[in-house]
C-alpha cells in the first residue's frame, strides 16, 4: 500500500509539471505567435493605462 501511494505520488508530481510546463509554453507561443490581428489587440492593451478618462 505505501509503495503504490508513493509511485501515485510521484507520477502525478511528474504528470503536473509536465502539464504546467507544456501550459505555460502554450501561453509563451500565443503571445508571440506573429499575427497582425492579435498585436493590435495587444499593443491597444498595452495603451490602457496611458489613456486618459
Amino acid at each position: 500500500m505505501h509503495d503504490t501511494y508513493l509511485g501515485l505520488a510521484a507520477f502525478a508530481q511528474t504528470g503536473g509539471l509536465i502539464l504546467f510546463v507544456v501550459a505555460f509554453l502554450l501561453v509563451v507561443a500565443y503571445a508571440f505567435w506573429p499575427s497582425k490581428e492579435r498585436k493590435k489587440e495587444f499593443d491597444d492593451a498595452a495603451n490602457i493605462p496611458l489613456k486618459e478618462d
